[in-house]
């Protein structure tokens, strides 16, 4: 990274007019004032622990990261407003004030709000037209860094790595949209190629200027199944959502989570579950009761030992890989669903 480029935010084309970038992209600087988690920042840095590629190299990288996974946070927003309106004016409406201030979390987004952490969100500050424009800019930024990257194959690491993810991401789509329930197996390759493409394409990108040959694709795996099974269950139940998100979102989107798809493919004679599920209700009695039938059906407990088993796998591959402190202390913060905070009837507080 050249000095001049060091003074260029990342998410500035670096063969742009930066004049012209901040009006181009004042929506995205906007929305970037209140940061997410950075949990991929963290995974990067982690496996740099084995990599040892420069600081900046990762920085680059992880800023490209960052990009790719905003933009397409913010093309799910709009079209899930899309589908929700009976018209697309009407649609576009709801966007201006729908809630997306922090695209770095799919679950930050909250129906029916102007604010988020304190600011409006950005569409009812910016409107949508210059909003989906300047998303689609990034896109091509994040594309622009690829290439100078300057290795002969980031461009078809990139390429490779987007592919699966939009595979996965349309599998799941397809799934929720026809109202298809997947079997277990089908959504854990969705999830490897969704939730993990983003994982992969950050580690492959840092292998092309590391001497470090170790395959990390297992490791991957089973960190894109645990996060996203993870996300799954803590959306539904755990307290770090219901306190801060729309309460039980995924009913709300009609999404088949993991312990949903366990709940039908377990106990296919009963219909409740199926049914709400299909309702797509924001009622929060109904919720309450879907919850309830999960556990009652050991939904929430065998969504539990999956991912015990999963960390557990993850640390025994990077034990193997020589152990990696970094990923092991993330991996620590994650499994918080196993404490106090895990699943509870909403309105007792007990299991």
């Amino acid at each position: 990274m050249t000095d001049s480029n060091k003074l260029i935010p990342f998410y500035y084309s670096t063969s742009g007019n930066k004049e012209e970038d901040e009006k181009l992209l004042e929506p995205i600087r906007y929305i970037l004032q209140v940061p997410g988690k950075q949990i991929r920042a963290k995974l990067a840095k982690a496996f740099n622990y084995w990599l040892k590629i420069s600081d900046d190299k990762v920085q680059e990288i992880d800023d490209i990261i960052n990009m790719l996974h905003n933009s397409s946070i913010f093309f799910w927003l709009l079209r899930e407003i899309l589908l929700k309106s009976s018209n697309q004016k009407d649609a576009l409406m709801e966007f201006e004030t729908s809630e997306f201030k922090s695209w770095p979390r799919i679950d930050d987004i909250q129906d029916n709000s102007i604010m988020r952490r304190g600011i409006p969100v950005a569409h009812s500050v910016y409107g949508t037209a210059s909003s989906l424009s300047a998303a689609n800019y990034v896109l091509f930024i994040a594309l622009e860094r690829v290439i100078n990257l300057k290795h002969p194959t980031a461009t078809q690491v990139y390429m490779e790595q987007l592919l699966e993810l939009h595979r996965g991401q349309g599998m799941d789509i397809f799934w929720r949209d026809n109202f298809i329930c997947p079997t277990e197996e089908d959504y854990k390759i969705m999830t490897i190629r969704k939730t993990g493409g983003l994982f992969n394409l950050a580690v492959r990108l840092m292998k092309l200027f590391s001497t470090c040959e170790e395959d990390f694709s297992s490791l991957i795996a089973t960190l894109g199944l645990y996060f996203q099974i993870r996300d799954d269950y803590c959306n539904l139940c755990l307290g770090e959502y219901t306190e801060n998100k729309s309460y039980c979102e995924d009913l709300t989107e009609g999404k088949f989570s993991f312990p949903i798809i366990h709940a039908l493919k377990s106990n296919p004679d009963d219909r409740q579950i199926i049914n709400i599920v299909r309702q797509r209700t924001k009622d929060i009695e109904v919720k309450r009761h879907c919850i309830k039938l999960l556990e009652r059906f050991g939904s929430f407990k065998y969504t539990r030992n999956v991912l015990e088993e999963l960390d557990s796998t993850a640390r025994i591959e990077i034990e193997r890989l020589g152990g990696n402190p970094l990923l092991v202390k993330i991996l620590d913060e994650l499994k918080n669903w196993d404490t106090q905070d895990a699943p509870k009837d909403p309105l007792t507080g007990t299991f």
